[in-house]
């Protein structure tokens, strides 16, 4: 037994192999690009190390896509394997990865929230409850959770500064956006390289309508960024939310092919369909084709990848941008496969996210096709009496919002009045800024 870097004791075989291991915590708390590498570094030490396989089923599981979900089962059942002789922690975190893997997050979250209540510092149980609440839309869970941790860190204590980003992006999604920017910009202060950090500050830019100030934030830390994972490709998508209501077409094409969606990215050849860069990709495209932007053939690539993810429900939030692409580029067939294989995910699968891929992200997948094919009563009528609940699915304030333009735009084209009304009801209650200096929804 050995300690890591914040005092807990780990099963590892010597000091060197605890110390690789610190390494690869601190590339995950990093968004480092070189996860890998972290990781075939600490096999080497020590590939009997517990938390080696349950990180490996984590990492596979944080992919959010179905065809490694198989490798995260057997990382668990390769973690229960190894950690007969743990920790009572280390038992915990295979029992979350176990749930976590077989269809049910929030019981994880329950596990990981077990976990703190023994051990504030595993930072490892706080960033992954953080960041599975946020895909199930519990805003609140993630506050409670930093309120319920930060007492027991120090600045001194390292990963402090993902508290401190945690602690940023909570408050930014419950509307308290002084705390939140002062928590993010004392972590970008402490190192500029934090990228959660950047993008809480860059969300609450959103929300308060700083465009100029955003765009400013953004441009300002980009020097900070090699080394980094698919996460700076978001920071370069809000730099292009906020061009975008500049009206500033050109540039936020620009941005599209050099920074959020550029193919030329290693990380992008890599993995081409990472869920977070798919959703960027799409929203921008679907609100750009809303002005009557000229976008070319970039919907051709996101179809494509689309029709190869039909039956992939595991990222519940990420199918609604699958389906924009298909009805963008009349991939009607496809567009008629993906439903049906939410339809029989949420039949056959257990646990939450089945249930949400069925109520919610289903109805929405239905009004987002319907939009695409000039159906705009019928997209109305699907998405109306999910509207409330379409939170469930995740994704932040500013994510969300495209799929309530559906709607409106739908309402537009319609000529439904009191659903147009509703909308701008709804976003007005939601939103800072009122919706007349937003672009997304100016009309009359």
């Amino acid at each position: 037994m050995f300690k890591d870097a914040r005092g807990l004791t780990i099963t590892a075989a010597s000091a060197e192999a605890a110390a690789a291991y610190d390494r690869v915590i601190d590339g995950y708390l990093n968004y480092a690009a070189d996860i890998p590498a972290r990781m075939a570094a600490l096999t080497v030490l020590d590939p009997e190390c517990p938390m080696l396989h349950c990180l490996k089923g984590y990492f596979a599981m944080l992919g959010f896509k179905q065809a490694l979900v198989p490798a995260a089962r057997q990382a668990a059942a390769d973690t229960w394997q190894k950690v007969v002789a743990g920790t009572p922690r280390e038992h915990s975190h295979a029992a979350a990865l176990d749930t976590w893997s077989n269809g049910h997050p929030d019981r994880a979250i329950e596990i990981w929230n077990q976990i703190l209540g023994n051990h504030p510092h595993d930072i490892l149980a706080f960033r992954l409850a953080h960041f599975v609440n946020f895909w199930l839309g519990r805003p609140e869970a993630m506050l409670a959770s930093v309120r319920a941790v930060e007492a027991h860190w120090s600045e001194a204590e390292p990963g402090y500064n993902a508290i401190l980003g945690c602690r940023a992006f909570a408050h930014e999604e419950c509307g308290y956006y002084t705390e939140a920017e002062a928590a993010g910009r004392d972590a970008i202060r402490r190192d500029p390289t934090d990228l959660w950090s950047a993008h809480a500050v860059a969300h609450v830019m959103e929300m308060q309508g700083r465009r100029g100030e955003g765009i400013a934030w953004v441009e300002s830390l980009q020097p900070n960024w090699d080394g980094k994972n698919n996460l700076k490709h978001h920071l370069w998508w809000h730099q292009a939310m906020f061009h975008l209501e500049h009206r500033d077409f050109p540039k936020v094409l620009a941005l599209y092919d050099t920074g959020y969606r550029d193919h030329a990215s290693p990380l992008t050849l890599a993995q081409p369909d990472v869920y977070i860069d798919v959703q960027n990709a799409a929203s921008m495209l679907f609100r750009l084709t809303r002005h009557g932007v000229d976008i070319g053939d970039r919907w051709n690539e996101l179809a494509d990848i689309a029709e190869q993810r039909v039956g992939d429900c595991v990222s519940a939030f990420t199918l609604p941008h699958f389906m924009m692409a298909l009805a963008a580029t009349g991939r009607d067939v496809a567009a008629q496969r993906l439903l049906q294989g939410m339809r029989d995910y949420s039949r056959t699968e257990p646990g939450i996210n089945a249930r949400l891929v069925g109520q919610i992200a289903l109805p929405v997948c239905e009004a987002v096709l319907a939009h695409g094919q000039g159906r705009h009563t019928r997209a109305v009528t699907a998405m109306r009496p999910i509207l409330g609940e379409m939170y469930r699915l995740g994704g932040s304030h500013a994510q969300q919002d495209v799929l309530e333009q559906v709607f409106f735009d739908s309402a537009l084209k319609a000529e439904m009045t009191a659903d147009i009304d509703l909308m701008l009801e709804r976003v007005a209650g939601r939103h800072p800024v009122a919706p007349a200096r937003r672009i997304g929804y100016r009309h009359g």
